[in-house]
């Protein structure tokens, strides 16, 4: 790290390989949405050499060549790898989207790598989602280091930084959190800002010089010598507080100096650990530049801090029908056992699955067994099916280099993998066994879409089918209330890549429409209503009366239909007939063309004709009365009422209830859940929450996360339900 010789790059133009674990680096890059996750991942392939000095591959396309939607907007949308090599190791570097609404793209990333690298930009310093997603890798024990990047900006302070970022990560070790290098800068510009130009070791104390465009290492000068010696210090007793080597720090404060290579080698075994977080910095490297600034100490700290993929422990599994199975072992000589963290569509060869494998080695032309938990709530059916490996490869932006194997703890794409879907589970066809799920957020943003025309609606399936088979974060609803196709989402962001993929990707025209809650109607109070459907027309008439009441039951009650005919007023093979007219006119609604629920609907009374009366005639009849009961009656709109259960640190608490009250909502309580948050309990009718995924993130600053279950129907207050039936009449 900084003191070692300078290692070789790989080679540009093939494929990077790995023949055992031992040679595999999985990291992947967390920070939030313009932290410069890309860009770092586009100086690493450079200094790397698997891009030229224009940071282009050998067919022209550059690393981050990956989706034509990204390029329109501008941002990362999905997870992508570009795999390199350097020192011996094949790095695969997972780049993650740092905007919200596609962390599952993010949770995938976590789950292929065995470490993380925090990206924070010295000009937007560290957000609230970044912090949570930290707590998360420390609850698992996931190693991580954090980068400085964006320090050419103007009033970018390093220094700074890093202590925001110690106090941010560091909990309640801060010297848990400190830097490696500290930036040298060169000459001030004219507007006063010292750009960048190399790094300064703080354990070797070598000037790591970048400003010929290439890495150059040299003596410190005597000025720049006290810059570093606090730091160095500090750095110091920060590694022997977490070495084995207990009498390593007596030693030290007694004034022994401690050799470089025991420190080093520390430090490595406590970044593996999960103990210690080091500190490094990047800069954009000067144009024609062979090297970024920070990149080769980068390169360093993955190889020799970061830990194999032997070092960690695999996800628990079972058999396909839930029996314990020993935890997979990191072997290429062991049972296959891989997982699907990505699936996407390609025009060409179809549907390709980015595969991580955990134990024993994958082939091209063998068969596998898939198996996947299925998640119908989400459009994904359960998956137990023996498929064959297509072609492997390694991606980089667009291209695919061909791969004659992937063995345990490497990463590969995989070809033709019909059935297989987003965490899936890939295993001997003779031994299939099945990996715990990852946690996956719940989409909360509801999108209605139709067909576009009868062209669309004959591929909508197809394509809705495929999109949820990519992304499980996505959930597809035929809403059985209201009839509507309902994509569920994480956010704005999310629904229009949704969209934009189906229109550009499977050729499919949609058009959004507004999402409709389930409302209901009941009655307020008794009623009575008679039905008359009475018609002459030559031949055989339609003859039916009858005589109902309608009382309003308990919620939940559901329709009771009841029989109180005496004497045969209403023969008894037509009282079927007057239940099912009611039934059905209770299902169209009696107000506003909502389904009526939580009534006894009595047959009291009628009369019948001996000849002309029919079935068909009765239950027109039996409509007929709950309409008029109806219209003599208060009826009451009914909406659902979700529970909600919102996270949020304690700092948003207030603005949260606030902002709940001002949907109508009830909080029911709160409760301490975990350091610095709370978990805020309320009620608050559907139709006011559409887009709480959307202004929770608002009013929490991304910090906020929620859940929802139906809770119940109750009465809509009178000034909206008028406003609803008004708005049914106009459309009616």
């Amino acid at each position: 790290m900084g003191d070692k010789a300078s290692a070789h790059p790989g080679a540009a133009g093939r494929a990077a390989t790995a023949d055992h674990p031992s040679s595999v680096r999985n990291v992947v890059l967390v920070g939030h949405s313009g932290s410069g996750k890309t860009t770092l991942v586009e100086a690493l392939a450079l200094t790397a050499g698997a891009v030229n000095r224009a940071g282009r591959v050998e067919d022209g396309g550059t690393v981050s060549d990956y989706d034509e939607i990204e390029h329109r907007q501008q941002r990362s949308v999905q997870l992508s790898l570009v795999p390199v090599e350097w020192a011996g190791c094949k790095i695969n570097i997972l780049d993650t989207p740092g905007y919200a609404d596609f962390v599952g793209e993010l949770r995938a990333g976590l789950r292929a790598a065995d470490a993380a690298l925090f990206v924070v930009s010295a000009s937007d310093g560290v957000d609230g989602a970044t912090r949570m997603v930290w707590e998360e890798c420390a609850a698992v024990g996931m190693p991580r280091a954090i980068v400085i990047t964006h320090l050419e900006a103007a009033r970018a302070d390093f220094s700074e930084m890093t202590r925001v970022c110690a106090e941010a990560f560091g909990g309640d070790d801060p010297d848990a959190v400190l830097p490696l290098y500290l930036p040298l800068h060169g000459p001030a510009g004219p507007d006063g800002h010292a750009p960048v130009s190399g790094l300064i070791g703080l354990l070797t104390q070598r000037v790591f010089d970048y400003a010929s465009g290439e890495r150059k290492e040299a003596e410190p000068g005597p000025e720049q010598l006290p810059l570093v010696e606090e730091a160095r210090n500090r750095l110091i007793e920060g590694i022997i507080a977490e070495s084995e080597d207990e009498t390593l720090m007596d030693r030290y404060l007694g004034g022994a100096e401690i050799d470089l290579k025991t420190l080093i080698d520390d430090l490595e075994r406590a970044v593996a650990r999960g103990t210690f977080h080091p500190v490094l910095a990047a800069a954009p490297a000067a144009e024609g530049a062979r090297q970024g600034i920070g990149t080769v100490e980068l390169l360093e700290l993955i190889t020799g801090g970061f830990p194999t993929p032997l070092e960690r422990a695999a996800p628990d599994v079972t058999t396909p029908q839930g029996g314990a199975r020993p935890a997979p072992v990191c072997a290429p000589e062991g049972p296959l056992v891989a997982e699907v963290i990505k699936t996407s569509s390609d025009p060409y060869v179809g549907r390709v699955s980015l595969v991580r494998v955990f134990s024993g080695t994958l082939r091209p032309d063998e068969t596998v067994h898939v198996s996947g938990h299925g998640m119908t709530d989400r459009g994904h059916e359960d998956h137990d099916v023996d498929e064959r490996v297509g072609a492997l490869s390694s991606p980089f932006g667009k291209q695919q280099r061909t791969l004659t194997q992937c063995v345990a703890g490497d990463i590969a794409c995989v070809a033709k993998l019909v059935r297989a879907e987003t965490g899936d589970t890939l295993s001997g066809k003779d031994d299939p066994l099945l990996m715990a799920p990852w946690d996956m957020p719940d989409p909360l943003l509801p999108l209605a879409i139709e067909a576009h025309s009868k062209a669309d609606e004959d591929k909508l399936s197809q394509g809705l089918s495929r999109l949820v088979a990519e992304d499980p974060t996505m959930r597809l609803e035929q809403n059985p209330h209201t009839h509507q196709l309902v994509l569920w989402c994480l956010g704005e962001a999310h629904k229009d890549v949704a969209l934009e993929r189906l229109r550009s990707r499977y050729g499919v025209q949609v058009d959004v429409v507004a999402h409709k809650v389930s409302l209901r109607e009941t009655f307020g109070d008794t009623a009575t209503g008679r039905g008359r459907h009475v018609k002459q027309s030559g031949g055989h008439g339609q003859y039916a009366i009858c005589e109902i009441e309608v009382q309003p039951l308990p919620p939940g009650s559901g329709i009771e239909f009841v029989d109180k005919v005496v004497g045969g007023s209403v023969p008894r093979q037509f009282i079927p007939s007057v239940e099912k007219g009611v039934r059905a006119q209770a299902a169209k609604g009696v107000a506003a063309g909502y389904p009526l629920v939580d009534v006894r609907i009595t047959l009291l009374d009628g009369k019948a004709h001996s000849v002309d009366s029919s079935d068909a005639a009765f239950q027109t009849a039996g409509a007929l009365a709950l309409r008029e009961a109806a219209a003599d009656a208060r009826i009451h709109l009914l909406e659902p009422v979700a529970e909600l259960q919102v996270l949020v640190p304690d700092d948003y608490v207030g603005p949260v209830m606030s902002d709940l009250s001002g949907r109508r909502g009830r909080v029911v309580g709160t409760e301490q859940a975990g350091p610095g948050r709370t978990l805020v309990r309320a009620e608050v009718p559907e139709i006011e929450i559409g887009r709480y995924a959307v202004d929770l993130r608002s009013v929490s600053h991304g910090t906020g996360r929620f859940d929802r279950t139906y809770a119940r129907h109750e009465p809509m207050p009178p000034q909206l339900a008028d406003k609803i039936r008004e708005t049914s009449e106009k459309t009616a």
